[in-house]
């Protein structure tokens, strides 16, 4: 009965815990072995000491995130060009705290900080819990933790006493429009199209992982954007087939050659409905999810 209480708690706190894991990793298959090795630390716990297992779990989580996290900066610093996240196509979740923090463009923004600053401005902000629970995660002080959350805020221009809020109000009909209509104006080799749809300060990112071609570096710049996509239109692989799906939470198109994904393309729209960002992923080991099947 005990052994089918704990599993009973671990299941009841899994989705927590992922939604957790992949926001610390950017990775749903490194945030799968956290969640994994959360479990079987669980299993081996003594419960009779355990008074509340939602936080027991939450605590174990964070740390094997930060240690996991701590190693991979490492890695990330040797990656061949731009290391983006690995996307997930998901549909925006109703709650704006794990909509927005569920974005690649907030994912990238969380590689700023610290492993310690990232647990504790997540757990707080995206995740509300409260000073004395991150206190105990992290091994620190209440006030350290405020400390870590305040520094994390001004890394991500977040002011002060408010939550970081979403930028993007998500319409999935909306969404889709968008980005077929970005993938019409870069089929006909609209270059002027394609810059009235981007922000004069628009970033294009693209991740190959040295293993698939992408630009190494980040493109800056509406018009350079727009040349970049008309330059590659001729240049994509025969039989390439477009699918318009949302990807973590934002319009997405996910192309595909036969069942293989060739490459995950993510708009970050602003306020005024210009595009701000482009996130594609060409890197083959972070796209396994979207093989069709």
């Amino acid at each position: 009965m005990a052994t089918l209480d704990a599993a009973d708690d671990f299941t009841a706190t899994r989705p927590r815990l992922l939604a957790l894991a992949y926001r610390m990793l950017g990775s749903m298959g490194d945030a799968e072995d956290a969640v994994q090795e959360t479990y079987i630390r669980w299993h081996g716990a003594d419960r009779t000491q355990v008074r509340t297992p939602a936080a027991w779990l939450t605590t174990a989580c964070t740390r094997i995130c930060i240690d996991r996290l701590r190693k991979a900066k490492a890695e990330r610093a040797a990656y061949v060009g731009t290391w983006l996240p690995e996307p997930v196509a998901v549909e925006p979740p109703e709650d704006e705290a794990l909509g927005e923090s569920l974005s690649l463009a907030f994912l990238v923004m969380l590689e700023r900080l610290s492993p310690a600053e990232r647990a504790a401005y997540l757990l707080h902000d995206v995740f509300e819990s409260d000073y004395a629970a991150i206190a105990a995660a992290l091994g620190k002080s209440e006030q350290a933790c405020r400390q870590l959350v305040s520094r994390a805020r001004k890394s991500l221009n977040v002011p002060e006493g408010r939550k970081a809020r979403p930028r993007y109000a998500a319409n999935p009909a909306r969404a889709e429009a968008l980005a077929a209509e970005f993938v019409a104006s870069t089929a006909a080799g609209d270059t002027k199209r394609l810059m009235a749809m981007l922000a004069e300060d628009a970033e294009l990112w693209s991740d190959g992982g040295g293993k698939a071609l992408a630009a190494l570096n980040v493109i800056h710049g509406a018009d350079r954007i727009a040349r970049f996509f008309v330059g590659v239109r001729d240049k994509q692989e025969p039989g390439l087939h477009l699918v318009f799906r949302p990807v973590n939470g934002r319009p997405g198109v996910v192309g595909y050659v036969g069942t293989r994904a060739d490459f995950a393309l993510v708009l970050e729209p602003k306020d005024d409905g210009r595009i701000g960002a482009i996130y594609i992923v060409r890197n083959p080991d972070k796209l396994a999810r979207f093989a069709a099947h």
